[in-house]
């Protein structure tokens, strides 16, 4: 193998040739992160998003085809981190400039209450925000005051007062399991499947009109829990 084989490459590039480039590859772009700071690993937002995806395929063609040289896509990849990174740091110093890269967070639930203008501006199903709410320790959406859902794609929970530091074991008691929440009602729509284990639909009917719902269209998510603990969020009046 010629001595800058690995650089300028060949259509015969052995083997010593790839393992050099990649261990040219890992180490440029490890400074590059380096470089660039944590914010691009710990928080994926499009802007992070678009750059790995576009850093990883100019890189990782030479990976793969030993006849393309290594210098211009190292070079372009340069060129690219420094694009990104002049967009970073202009959003941190420019708060207008800010918005125009990075999306602001988006509450879906104010003070309890689902706001599902918000979910479908933002593309959430219902399924999807209460999956991120189980994993946020928030399966009662009756403790849920605020759910914001984050540039980075992620959803951040905010819990009533009364729900946030004492807890039940705190004051020597014992709570019954509330378990999974059963969906009921979800955007108007009747779940019968789920209905039936609980009761019929006239019982679901008057159990609403105790609560001030004459119509069960009227509800965007009805959800109870083991505890026939209730969970309702009307829709929005337009």
């Amino acid at each position: 193998m010629r001595i800058l084989e690995f650089w300028t490459g060949s259509e015969a590039l052995p083997i010593t040739g790839f393992v050099i480039r990649a261990i040219i590859v890992y180490i440029y772009i490890f400074l590059m992160v380096k470089i660039l700071g944590q914010r691009s690993m710990g928080s994926i937002d499009p802007l992070d998003f678009i750059f790995g995806v576009v850093i990883g395929d100019i890189v990782g063609e030479p990976l793969s085809s030993g006849d393309l040289p290594l210098g211009g896509p190292l070079a372009s990849a340069g060129l690219i981190a420094a694009f990104h990174f002049t967009l970073t740091y202009t959003a941190l110093k420019t708060p207008r400039f800010r918005r125009v890269i990075e999306d602001e967070p988006l509450i879906v639930i104010e003070k309890g209450k689902i706001l599902h203008d918000q979910l479908k501006k933002a593309k959430v199903t219902i399924e999807s925000l209460l999956m991120d709410l189980r994993l946020r320790d928030a399966s009662d959406l009756n403790e849920v005051d605020y759910a914001i859902l984050e540039a980075n794609g992620q959803i951040s929970v905010i819990k009533k007062s009364a729900n946030q530091a004492l807890t039940p074991t705190d004051m020597n008691m014992d709570p019954k399991d509330k378990g999974y929440p059963k969906v009921i009602i979800e955007d108007g729509k009747i779940i019968h499947a789920n209905l039936k284990e609980l009761g019929s639909i006239d019982w679901l009917k008057e159990e609403l009109l105790k609560r001030g719902h004459r119509n069960p269209h009227e509800i965007f998510l009805l959800t109870i829990d083991e505890t026939s603990g209730w969970y309702i969020s009307p829709k929005q009046q337009v």
